[in-house]
């Protein structure tokens, strides 16, 4: 359904007023320690192990969570500071008309995302069932049933209020119970690793297959994937440093455990177990699992949500609540028939493109967010689009070439740097932080 009004607020656009902010420091912080919980993570953590070794892999978890979290944090605190949106900070830096190329971009992979977490919840159910009823309860028609399920659920929560749901749902109910599962699954398998030999565990060399950089590259990929969405709300933050302390801590505590959680899971069973498998055969891993599963329903939440409101950015006379519900819509059709496995690396090479997006950012915002306007001034920021350009270009070729020294943060600070030296002087003053 349209809007019948001719000239339809843009409200990714338009800077959110002090009225309708109603996330103080604990939201943020439940907010991005919910969303920063999942399968995918621990999934990643399982991995860096056997290729990186156990200390090496514990040092990457720790540093990589801290920096790329506190990234994160900034993003928050600029578009709170802002009152913009993700896709409002892109048009401030970029210009309004070369802005919708990252938007449609940032769509796709949101949109990609979404199915791909779809996918995980629905192989979680499968997993569940097979377990609890037996190999003939996980063929295809309880695969179809557990998409559509999971997406249902999904459309049925794009239809309410995000804020309700932050405040209301995440922050007093579902947060306490995915902690105590965390709590459990780590108390069963650090029991695990004390029956074992831990001087052994901690010492175990890698596989030669990662440096210790690659290592720290793929940690901080996690938080750094969010980056195109903290704005969209931490907008409605009250303050910007309690945008940017709850979000840093909420995000850092979540990837250091989930990480960890994985990389401790692959150390104390067989070689070769599947890690949805390894935390079923855990005692109570069966209730774990599913509010787990439950928490993963955020993570397709916030994806669409933010897929939405850049959406809405580009066509305002569709509100963000209908773009939304068509977006949930179709990305449960697109779980139902893509393969999503394979096409995770081109979603992988879709997301690297946001890395020096942001660098840019920050360099011409990080300091100053004051009287930003996203929907004037001129069609296209040269520096600006060249800087990201020549980012994706770096990024690139250090993955191709380089992969021992990682690609986030080298093409992160040269984007950075560069797009700090060509600022306009508009740009140039530090604002007080509210």
């Amino acid at each position: 359904m349209t809007s019948t009004t001719d000239t339809p607020t843009n409200q990714a656009l338009t800077p959110l007023d002090d009225a309708n902010r109603a996330f103080g420091w604990t939201q943020h912080a439940s907010l991005w320690f919910s969303l920063g919980v999942g399968l995918l993570v621990m999934q990643v953590g399982a991995y860096l192990v056997p290729a990186a070794g156990t200390k090496e892999a514990f040092t990457a978890i720790i540093a990589g969570s801290v920096i790329g979290s506190g990234l994160l944090a900034w993003v928050a605190r600029a578009g709170c500071a802002s009152g913009l949106s993700s896709a409002g900070l892109i048009h401030a830096t970029y210009g309004r008309s070369f802005a919708q190329l990252p938007v449609l971009l940032n769509i796709v992979q949101l949109l990609g995302w979404t199915t791909f977490e779809l996918v995980i919840m629905r192989e979680g159910t499968v997993n569940i069932l097979t377990k609890t009823l037996g190999a003939g309860a996980g063929g295809t028609m309880a695969t179809v049933a557990a998409t559509l399920v999971w997406g249902a659920i999904l459309t049925l929560l794009l239809a309410g209020s995000m804020v309700n749901l932050v405040r209301r749902i995440v922050s007093r109910a579902a947060l306490p119970l995915v902690i105590l599962s965390l709590l459990w699954l780590s108390w069963q398998f650090m029991g695990k690793l004390q029956a074992g030999s831990l001087a052994a565990i901690w010492n175990r060399p890698g596989d030669g297959s990662m440096s210790m950089f690659s290592a720290l590259d793929l940690v901080i990929a996690m938080p750094v994937s969010w980056l195109p969405l903290v704005a969209d709300y931490a907008r409605h933050g009250k303050s910007g440093r309690g945008a940017l302390g709850g979000t840093w801590l909420g995000y850092t505590v979540a990837n250091v455990w989930c990480y960890g959680l994985g990389m401790l899971v692959v150390s104390v069973v067989p070689p070769g177990t599947d890690l949805l498998a390894a935390l079923l055969l855990a005692q109570g891993g069966l209730l774990a699992l599913g509010l787990i599963l439950v928490d993963e329903l955020d993570n397709a939440y916030g994806d669409v949500y933010s897929g939405s409101v850049c959406a809405h950015s580009i066509e305002p006379r569709w509100s963000i609540r209908h773009w939304g519900l068509m977006l949930a819509v179709v990305s449960t059709l697109l779980a139902l028939v893509l393969p999503m496995h394979s096409l995770e690396p081109f979603l992988l090479t879709l997301s690297s493109i946001f890395v020096p997006l942001y660098g840019v950012i920050l360099g011409r915002l990080g300091f100053n967010q004051t009287g930003l306007v996203a929907d004037q001034g001129p069609k296209i920021d040269i520096s600006a689009a060249a800087t990201w350009l020549l980012g994706i270009g770096v990024y690139q070729a250090l993955a191709q070439w380089a992969p021992n020294v990682g690609s986030a943060l080298p093409t992160l600070a040269l984007t950075f740097a560069l797009a700090v030296l060509m600022r306009p002087s508009k740009h140039l003053a530090t604002a007080a932080v509210k």
